[in-house]
């Protein structure tokens, strides 16, 4: 597990970030996806899932008292592009870098699958925080629950 630290005024905030390893890792990790991006549209419990899963790169990251605040997915849709998905964060770790922490360990592990850029589609309240991390809003995209309005938006990677 790989400790990394986020200061919030004078307060270092520890962040544990790892690949789930267990069931009960990825019970937590599910879950966590499916409170903060589902359940608020009434979404039932297993909405949070897809049929690739398995092929996938899985985020979790655990604060100083264990507890999962933050996770993220990246899937590989060609040799050359790799695409975020299910990032998810607590609301109360919001703006204290776990997002930021869980982007940086999937953009690394896409540059070691030789990956050159990653595409995700964001959310319209964190198209802001996607920008400021380098990545280019390329169009709108859909519109989840018709309500959500999404942005398609793209960063190049450096080959390793």
């Amino acid at each position: 597990m790989r400790r990394r630290g986020w200061y919030l005024r004078d307060y270092l905030i520890m962040y544990n970030i790892k690949q789930p390893q267990n069931q009960q890792e990825f019970d937590a990790y599910f879950n966590l996806r499916w409170r903060i991006l589902r359940a608020p549209w009434n979404q039932p419990e297993g909405s949070e899932r897809d049929e690739i899963e398995d092929q996938c790169h899985h985020i979790i990251a655990y604060d100083e008292s264990n507890t999962a605040v933050g996770v993220g997915r990246l899937q590989f849709n060609s040799e050359d592009e790799a695409q975020v998905r299910y990032m998810a964060v607590e609301p109360r770790h919001a703006s204290q870098g776990v997002g930021k922490i869980i982007i940086d360990a999937l953009e690394k592990h896409a540059a070691e699958k030789n990956r050159t850029c990653i595409i995700l589609n964001a959310r319209e309240p964190v198209v802001g925080f996607y920008e400021k991390i380098g990545y280019k809003v390329i169009e709108k995209s859909y519109v989840l629950f018709d309500c959500i309005q999404h942005y398609k938006m793209h960063k190049s990677l450096q080959k390793k």
